[in-house]
C-alpha cells in the first residue's frame, strides 16, 4: 500500500515540505510533469526547485513506453553522479506510470521490459511520489506500472512499485477536457465492475470496489453535485478503484485493451469504452449503465478502429490480450481458455 497520502484542495502546497527530509546531499530531485502544464507558469511558479533539481516536461500523446522509461533512466544517470533523492510524477496515469517505472530501473539493472510481468522486481525503487491532475487511472495506488513493450504491453506489477508518498488535491484537476474527464472516469468504473465480478474478490477489494462503484454511479448519473464535489469524490473513487484492483484484480475490458493498445496506440480509457461497450455477454447490467452514462454526456465513442486491421494485426492483438492470464483467471475462472478462444475474440475485436 502507498504508506503516506495527503488530501484536500491546496495541499499540492505542502510538496516542498514533504521533499525536504527526503533530500539528499548532492542528489536532484527529479520532476516529471506533463506537459500540458509546459507553458503555465502561474502553476509551474508552485513548483519548488533547489540546488540540482530539474524538471522535465513529458508528452502524454502516446501511452508510455519501456524505451522511453530506459532513455529518461539513461540520461539521468548520465546528468547526474549520484542517484536522485526521489523522482515526483505530476500529471495523468502515464506520468504516474513513468514516475513508478523510473524510480524502479534507476535502483534496478538492465531494461524495463525484463521486468514486465509480475514479483520480477528485486531491488526496492528510489524514493517517488506521485501527483495526480486527473482522476480515474488508480495509477496513483496501484502496484504496476503499464509500459508497451518491444513484445507486449504489459505492467512492472510489484511490491516496489506503488509511489512512497501520494497527494490528492482536487484543484488539480481543474480545467481537464470533458472527453478526457469521461474516459478516464470510466477507466475507474470498469476497474470497479472488473474487480467485483471477478473470481479473485475478497472482502478487502470489495470494500473498496464497492465505494468506488457507487461515486461512480453518483458521479456520472446524477445531477447533484457542485462541480468541486464532483472533483474530490472522482479523486476518491479513482484511489478506491485502484485500491480494488491492487488486491483483486481487472478483467475482460482490460485485457482487451491491451491489445488496442500495443497495435492501434489506443489511449488506454478510450480503448477500455471501446471494448466494455460490446462486453454483453459477461457484465450486462454495467454495460447498459455505461451507455447510459455514455448518452447522458453525449461522448462518442471511437467506432470501428479495428476494421482495416491486416491479419497479422489481428493476430497480435489477440496474442496480446490472450496473454493477460491474470485477468483471464479473474474474469472467468482457471477454465477461461474454454471460453476464450482466438475466434472469440477476433469475432469481439471485429465488432470494435
Amino acid at each position: 500500500m502507498v504508506p503516506k497520502v495527503i488530501f484536500g484542495e491546496g495541499s499540492f502546497d505542502q510538496l516542498a515540505d514533504i521533499l525536504n527530509p527526503k533530500r539528499q546531499q548532492m542528489a536532484p530531485f527529479i520532476f516529471l510533469v506533463d506537459d500540458v502544464f509546459q507553458d503555465n507558469q502561474e502553476f509551474l511558479d508552485r513548483i519548488t526547485l533547489r540546488f540540482n533539481d530539474k524538471m522535465l516536461f513529458i508528452s502524454t500523446e502516446e501511452e508510455p513506453k519501456t524505451s522511453q522509461v530506459d532513455s529518461l533512466v539513461q540520461d539521468i544517470k548520465a546528468e547526474f553522479t549520484n542517484l536522485p533523492s526521489g523522482i515526483i510524477g505530476i500529471g495523468g496515469g502515464t506520468v504516474m506510470d513513468l514516475a513508478k517505472a523510473v524510480s524502479i530501473m534507476l535502483a534496478n539493472p538492465g531494461s524495463s521490459a525484463d521486468y514486465q510481468g509480475w514479483d520480477l522486481v528485486k531491488q526496492k525503487a528510489i524514493y517517488h511520489v506521485g501527483i495526480p491532475t486527473i482522476s480515474g487511472t488508480g495509477a496513483e495506488v496501484s502496484r504496476t506500472t503499464v509500459l508497451t513493450g518491444p513484445v507486449r504491453k504489459l505492467g512492472i506489477n510489484s511490491d516496489f512499485t506503488p509511489f512512497d508518498q501520494v497527494i490528492l488535491d482536487p484543484e488539480l484537476t481543474q480545467g481537464v477536457s470533458k472527453n478526457q474527464w469521461f474516459f478516464t472516469g470510466m477507466d475507474c468504473f470498469i476497474h470497479c465492475v472488473e474487480s467485483l465480478n471477478g473470481t479473485f474478490l475478497n472482502a478487502f477489494s470489495q470494500s473498496y470496489g464497492e465505494k468506488a462503484y457507487d461515486l461512480c454511479l453518483e458521479i456520472f448519473l446524477s445531477d447533484s453535485l457542485s462541480e468541486a464535489e464532483s472533483r474530490a469524490k472522482l479523486m476518491m473513487a479513482s484511489w478506491h478503484g485502484g485500491m480494488s484492483i491492487a488486491y483483486s484484480q481487472v478483467g475482460v475490458a482490460h485485457a482487451m485493451s491491451y491489445g488496442l493498445g500495443y497495435v492501434l496506440g489506443t489511449k488506454h480509457g478510450v480503448g477500455n469504452c471501446i471494448a466494455f461497450q460490446f462486453l454483453d455477454e459477461f457484465y450486462s447490467k454495467d454495460v447498459a449503465l455505461f451507455k447510459e452514462m455514455v448518452k447522458k454526456h453525449n461522448v462518442q465513442i471511437p467506432q470501428g478502429v479495428c476494421k482495416d486491421l491486416t491479419e497479422e494485426q489481428m493476430d497480435v492483438m489477440i496474442d496480446v490480450a490472450m496473454g493477460m492470464i491474470p485477468l483471464w483467471e479473474n474474469a472467468l475462472g482457471d477454465e477461461w481458455e474454454k471460453t476464450i478462444t482466438r475466434e472469440k475474440l477476433r469475432n469481439l475485436y471485429r465488432k470494435m
